[in-house]
């Protein structure tokens, strides 16, 4: 799905103006949903108020305030035309019509008001700004927006909640704009949605189709979009009945180190379970009684050294390399991740204690090689390139970042995030919160070298290797809850995530 600026957004509403929808016909689909919505959410014996501002974003609101009072709820609207004759046509228009609908009590605000007595037994209804607003919110509209947020009341907000941007918000002050629980948006998910830091802003959030022009939507390009699963069963590959595992690639995972062995088992069964044809785990001596038995499927390849990894087999011996679970970041280890890296040819997959091992050592960004994978967090993802205080700033660096150095960047977190250097970027829509656990992002990792060792392109491997982990993550969660799931749930439940993807 397309996540379009708010500018496109606004480009292809004209589009669909011009190609015979009306404005009016088009808020009337608005309303339509929002309404619905609401409905299936709230009881009309629930006391409502609707606040709509002077353009299209308040005649939603009025359109809507129409439709719930024909469904037996008694709404108090407040229209702000502050000075008067503030209101476009379409807000005219549909404040017009509300004055002759009954059971609403209408307050057109052109100056000072009283405000209504909100507690939390309201539904409020804030058609204040939508996705036109240019600038943030001040004076009036700004103390009313805080008192909202203070009243406890139940909030839905159209659009977007008035006082946020759509696109990015570096700068805003979350105490002024509207805190919404639910967001009724129209057509495509927005951008601004998807950062950990508007979470408390946007609350859920609902998209509704309201017919938008399907021509000029495909014709207009997005560097943004959320993947779902119709989009991922299109890139699986199906088997051949004649295959045999030398079809699906061998996959080198260097990981593990004394009393960090968790890290590769996790990281060796996702990468058996998502379907590469062998694996060997390259570890400490010391892991080889506990690989072999805890993880049979998995060869060995013992380091010289009983406790750290000191040397990594070269590249070319292998069709996918995984690098970084659980290898800490002795300066023996780092040395082998860079020796590793300066013969490296093809993409490799860096993640974890890779990345803590780069962090330290700066320069060995300029030894990845091209299109290779790297898979942070939050705090992988500083460590390696200066403090951030948002997601939204993360993404914007890492945008940079995955230009400068010719990489893919995983950015993980709720709405996991590729990152090309074409400047594309890719949102993950799966996952639950039961993969907030210890060994989670090893089993990432296997997935994704295994998908990698099968001859699926960087790119690819990446955006399935963590869909297919968060599918795998909701799978396990129905068994044991998002309290009980552990990262050894996840990697088995990998399998049944592509067979659920796949539709088989």
């Amino acid at each position: 799905m397309k996540i379009f600026t708010n500018d496109d957004i606004r480009a292809i509403d004209r589009l669909t103006i011009e190609r015979g929808t009306s404005s009016s016909e088009l808020i009337n689909r608005v309303a339509a949903g929002v309404t619905d919505e609401i409905i299936a959410r709230f009881p009309d014996s629930r006391p409502t108020a609707i606040f709509a501002g002077p353009g299209n974003n308040g005649a939603d609101a009025l359109a809507v305030a129409q439709r719930l009072a024909a469904q037996g709820f008694m709404p108090d609207v407040y229209l702000f035309n502050i000075g008067g004759d503030k209101l476009s046509a379409e807000c005219r228009t549909f404040r017009d019509n509300l004055k002759t609908q009954p059971g609403v009590r209408l307050v057109e605000v052109t100056g000072a008001f009283t405000l209504p007595d909100l507690d939390r037994s309201y539904l409020v209804i804030d058609g204040l700004f939508g996705s036109g607003l240019r600038d943030g919110l001040s004076g009036g509209f700004k103390s009313l927006v805080q008192y909202i947020n203070e009243s406890g009341a139940s909030v839905v907000s159209i659009d977007i909640p008035s006082g946020m941007f759509s696109d990015w918000n570096r700068g805003s002050i979350n105490r002024n704009i509207i805190h919404a629980d639910l967001t009724i948006t129209t057509q495509f998910p927005r951008l601004a949605f998807l950062m950990k830091e508007n979470a408390e802003l946007v609350g859920e959030w609902k998209v509704i189709d309201i017919g938008l022009d399907s021509d000029a939507i495909r014709r207009t390009p997005a560097n943004f979009q959320l993947v779902d699963a119709g989009g991922m069963k299109r890139l699986l590959k199906p088997r051949n009945p004649f295959c045999s595992k030398a079809d699906f690639g061998h996959a080198l995972i260097a990981a593990g180190s004394y009393g960090m062995m968790g890290a590769a088992q996790f990281a060796a069964l996702g990468a058996l379970r998502s379907g590469v044809g062998k694996v060997t785990v390259r570890s400490a001596s010391w892991g080889y009684e506990v690989m072999q038995s805890a993880v049979p499927e998995a060869m060995f390849s013992s380091d010289p050294n009983d406790s750290i990894i000191t040397a990594i087999p070269s590249a070319h011996k292998f069709t996918s390399v995984a690098i970084g679970p659980g290898i800490g970041t002795a300066d023996a280890t780092i040395m082998a991740l860079e020796t590793f890296l300066k013969s490296a040819v093809d993409p490799v997959v860096l993640d974890a204690d890779a990345l803590n091992c780069l962090a330290q050592r700066r320069s060995m960004l300029d030894l990845i090689p091209d299109h290779s994978i790297i898979t942070p967090h939050a705090g992988e993802f500083d460590r390696l390139f200066g403090k951030h205080s948002s997601d939204e700033e993360r993404l914007i660096r890492a945008i940079k970042a995955s230009e400068d150095y010719n990489i893919l960047i995983l950015l993980k977190g709720r709405y996991t995030a590729l990152v090309r250097p074409d400047g594309k970027v890719y949102f993950n829509s799966s996952g639950t919160p039961a993969l907030a656990t210890a060994g989670s992002g090893d089993v990432l990792t296997g997935i994704i070298v295994s998908f990698l060792a099968q001859g699926y392109k960087p790119e690819v491997a990446a955006l399935l290797g963590a869909f297919v982990h968060g599918v795998a993550g909701e799978i396990a969660s129905e068994s044991n809850g998002i309290y009980g799931t552990t990262a050894g749930d996840i990697a088995a439940s990998t399998g049944k995530a592509i067979r659920r993807i796949m539709g088989e």
